[in-house]
């Protein structure tokens, strides 16, 4: 069992057993896009998306990266009493670009004050070599943390939203990023439309397949100006959305699969009101946790209870 204080490996304790303090994300907006987006891939973005859920009213692309950075400092050193920072290029596909404006950008965010270290999130099919050899090089004097969108690890329900790559991608892109000095962290979403109960507790095992550090779940939210607002207007009977309770019990199931080294970063991630069509439940982040928490508890289970050892792993 995980000797945290929780029955799982949490962000907040690796974070300060690392830092020796909590270290603050600041979000960024620096205007890229997606080849899902621009037609190199296909249009119109996955279909659940809309960025909007997630971008800080302080994150416009038109603000230089500094700007947005000290901006970001601003008002969360008013809040906690937070030292240092992480530049968290959040906001669409933050490596879909060429080498040299990349470097320009995460220099960039390097050389605010405070800030130490870089946050990438990106998708599996926009990641090199020469991405990856620069990303390790940065990995020598700053925190770096690679993310990636996995979503989900069965290829119909990424076609079915419309996410463009498949889950072979996934799997080329972090062996490729495998032992290279920087953090990997995968993101799912559970509850995607046409995937069973048996499918989502089988992305636990799949994602421990994978060599990465961190794990970011959220449940399927429906949010307004993506196109699965649309189609969940039409046809709703296509969604089985998760009730808070429900998403707790699962949440309890889905840890006892997956690998114990793996510090879980979120379990849940609510959009905001104003663009949340469904679910609603009406209770912040912290108080999921706390059921989540509970549960683990009185079933006495924890992170990688019925984890099964991959062999490939450990070479």
């Amino acid at each position: 069992m995980p000797i945290t204080g929780k029955r799982y490996l949490d962000y907040a304790s690796f974070i300060k057993s690392t830092f020796g303090e909590r270290v603050q994300k600041i979000s960024l907006n620096i205007g890229f896009s997606c080849p899902n987006r621009d037609g190199s891939k296909g249009f119109g973005g996955c279909t659940y998306c809309n960025n909007n859920t997630f971008n800080p009213d302080y994150c416009l692309s038109s603000k230089p990266i500094k700007e947005q950075l000290e901006e970001g400092i601003r008002r969360f050193s008013k809040k906690y009493k937070t030292q240092h920072y992480f530049a968290y290029f959040q906001a669409y596909t933050n490596t879909y670009s060429d080498i040299e404006s990349l470097k320009k950008m995460y220099e960039e965010a390097l050389s605010v004050p405070k800030v130490i270290g870089l946050v990438i999130g990106t998708r599996p099919d926009c990641i090199s070599e020469e991405i990856i050899d620069y990303l390790s090089f940065l990995s020598k004097r700053s925190y770096i943390s690679l993310e990636f969108g996995v979503e989900s690890t069965l290829n119909k329900t990424l076609k079915n939203v419309n996410r463009c790559h498949t889950f072979e991608d996934t799997k080329a892109a972090f062996n490729l990023c495998r032992n290279k000095g920087f953090h990997l962290g995968a993101h799912l979403i559970l509850g995607l439309p046409g995937e069973t109960k048996d499918d989502l507790l089988n992305h636990a095992v799949e994602i421990s397949k994978l060599p990465i550090n961190t794990l970011k779940l959220h449940h399927l939210q429906i949010v307004k100006q993506s196109v699965m607002a649309s189609q969940f207007k039409k046809y709703p009977e296509n969604f089985k959305l998760f009730s808070s309770e429900a998403y707790v019990e699962f949440i309890a199931e889905f840890i006892e699969l997956l690998r114990p080294d793996i510090i879980i970063e979120r379990f849940i991630s609510e959009a905001p009101l104003d663009l949340l069509i469904a679910p609603k439940w009406n209770l912040k982040n912290f108080e999921i946790v706390t059921k989540i928490d509970q549960v683990l508890s009185k079933k006495n289970t924890w992170q990688g209870k019925y984890y099964i050892s991959n062999p490939v792993l450990q070479s």
